[in-house]
């Protein structure tokens, strides 16, 4: 068989139909919003820090080298950025608001696990942070 032949049937292969998971770290974005019950809360705000977690199919940008295959790391942080910007009672509501926006933009995310912790707490006593983690594969 022709070397060329040869290549073309291993690379065939390594182009094969078995995906390629992998996870995407962003952490430590950190972001000054407004979130809170009570009205100190929305009118002062505070420091958030977000990390999230994406379960992505990466079989494409692994074999391509190619930013438009893949998630793009900035832009997540454009869509948690925007979000957070959003003023939520509740970090349960903003974190859910993350994790619907970043499905809608991203197609080959299969599952997102998100953690929004709010720093230096208004409770009455020093505490580093209280903290919500949400975990939601995509349905379908």
């Amino acid at each position: 068989m022709p070397l060329s032949k040869l290549a073309k049937k291993s690379n065939k292969k390594l182009m094969g139909t078995k995906k390629t998971m992998g996870k995407i770290f962003v952490e430590g974005i950190k972001i000054y919003a407004y979130h809170g019950c009570f009205k100190e809360e929305t009118a002062i705000g505070t420091n958030f820090l977000v990390n999230v977690e994406l379960d992505v199919d990466l079989t494409t940008p692994s074999q391509t080298d190619n930013i438009f295959d893949t998630v793009n790391y900035q832009a997540v942080f454009q869509i948690i950025k925007a979000q957070m910007a959003i003023p939520s009672k509740i970090l349960e509501h903003v974190s859910q608001r993350c994790i619907d926006a970043l499905f809608a933009e991203f197609p080959t995310i299969e599952k997102i696990k998100i953690k929004v912790s709010k720093l230096n707490v208004p409770l009455g006593g020093h505490i580093n942070s209280v903290s919500v983690q949400l975990e939601q594969e995509r349905e379908g």
